[in-house]
């Protein structure tokens, strides 16, 4: 497949725009017969078809437009990306028969009514979060959590861990079972995105730090894990963090780097205290289809699943990318970019494993950590391959970080290995 890329990189669509808020068979085919589709089902294509017979092939169906809610706020969003790339893989790979109309800001619907609205069919592709909704997607919840078990690095770690959840969620009939039961179709079953860090008022590494501490955590399963370090978790929106920490109200946010470089965070903290090993329990999410892709024709449900290779390489480059921005905005306002002490990290790793455990035993999925796991040391090894090797601690980032970093390799070898099997056909 030809690989499409916007001239928008991660690393310079930083813009002041308002607080974001961040973000059963295995080896069956997703999607619909394409029964419900105009004048004719049509005839799939491989996927590594020339555009000429992907053209024939689309040739007698009807123009159709679907709306797309990406994880962005706006066009102008650092996350902008992960609509923009995908919306010109689809379009440039349908020859302009497929429109996708990006709905900016989950205006249609938030993440807590997203699932009903692609299921009735007022938003057609979407970045959704199953995290936020552990009762209701406990197999995705447990290997969310699980993914705190795995090695942290500022870049390296990341794509492994990210592409080890792709597979692992593939590879979990109970994960794919909960789409299903809320007529969902999952493009990309798990989307982890960036690893956690703190971003305090002042520097909080060593566990004597953390004792009565208030930490904004955004799922359960972080602020388990705070609790466990001594600190008192707090459950605040996104929007209002800002201001929290510059009260005092809180002194610690706990999550991803992204929208804090757009929220303008470090501000008032600059402090970023990262893993060097077992990390946070992530709030993941996934691409997820609805009614009106069910009801494609197959040969369009192909062109829009072949773009999530792009979907997968262009939220990497965009999370990491936004971690190099977070440690110089760190460093501009006097903070500092540390390792969490042994002390914190080792207990950090040792809870980590109980709760990853014990959240997979209730799930009724007890492999599913070790699956995690075996997936991330074979990914680790792609990623090493393909030259993705960190270059840097991470208080240095902004120094060796490439700001074309470009990771349409690893998306390709992940469609490859792993997704290609659910190809619709």
């Amino acid at each position: 497949m030809k690989r499409i890329r916007t001239a928008v990189r991660p690393v310079q669509a930083i813009a002041a725009v308002a607080s974001l808020a961040l973000l059963a068979g295995c080896a069956g085919s997703v999607g619909g017969d394409g029964s419900g589709s105009g004048d004719s089902a049509g005839e799939g294509f491989a996927y590594d078809a020339s555009q000429d017979e992907i053209d024939e092939a689309l040739a007698d169906l009807d123009p159709v437009t679907i709306k797309f809610q990406p994880s962005s706020m706006s066009e102008k969003s650092i996350l902008a990306p992960n609509g923009l790339d995908v919306k010109k893989a689809i379009e440039e790979r349908s020859g302009g028969k497929i429109t996708v109309d990006i709905v900016w800001g989950q205006a249609i619907a938030g993440y807590d009514a997203v699932d009903d609205a692609l299921a009735d069919g007022r938003v057609d592709l979407a970045f959704t979060l199953p995290s936020y909704s552990p009762a209701e997607y406990p197999a995705f919840d447990a290997i969310g959590t699980a993914m705190s078990t795995l090695p942290s690095s500022p870049v390296a770690s990341d794509l492994a861990a990210n592409a080890a959840g792709v597979q692992a969620a593939w590879e979990t009939p109970e994960v794919l079972e909960e789409f299903e039961k809320k007529d969902l179709v999952p493009l990309i079953p798990m989307l982890a995105a960036g690893g956690y860090s703190t971003m305090c008022s002042k520097p909080m590494t060593s566990l004597d730090d953390w004792k009565g501490k208030q930490v904004r955590v955004g799922s359960a399963a972080a602020g388990k894990q705070v609790t466990e370090l001594g600190a008192t978790p707090v459950s605040l929106s996104f929007p209002e963090t800002y201001e929290a920490l510059q009260r005092g109200t809180v002194d610690c946010d706990l999550g991803q780097l992204a929208p804090n470089v757009e929220a303008g965070t470090f501000e008032v903290a600059p402090n970023i205290g990262v893993a060097s090993d077992a990390g946070i329990a992530r709030s993941a999410g996934a691409i997820t289809a609805g009614k009106k892709y069910s009801e494609l024709p197959v040969a369009y449900q192909q062109v829009i699943f072949d773009s999530m290779s792009t979907t997968f390489s262009t939220m990497m480059e965009v999370v990491i990318g936004a971690k190099a921005q977070a440690v110089e905005q760190a460093k501009d306002n006097d903070g500092s970019v540390q390792p969490f002490d042994d002390d914190v990290q080792k207990q950090m790793a040792k809870y980590a494993k109980e709760l990853s455990d014990k959240t997979a035993e209730k799930a009724e999925v007890p492999d599913a950590p070790k699956a995690l796991s075996d997936a991330g040391t074979e990914w680790a090894k792609s990623v090493s391959e393909l030259g993705y090797d960190d270059k840097g601690d991470f208080a240095s980032l902004d120094e060796w970080y490439p700001e074309d970093a470009s990771y349409d390799k690893l998306g390709d070898e992940l469609f490859e290995k792993v997704m290609a099997e659910h190809r619709p056909e």
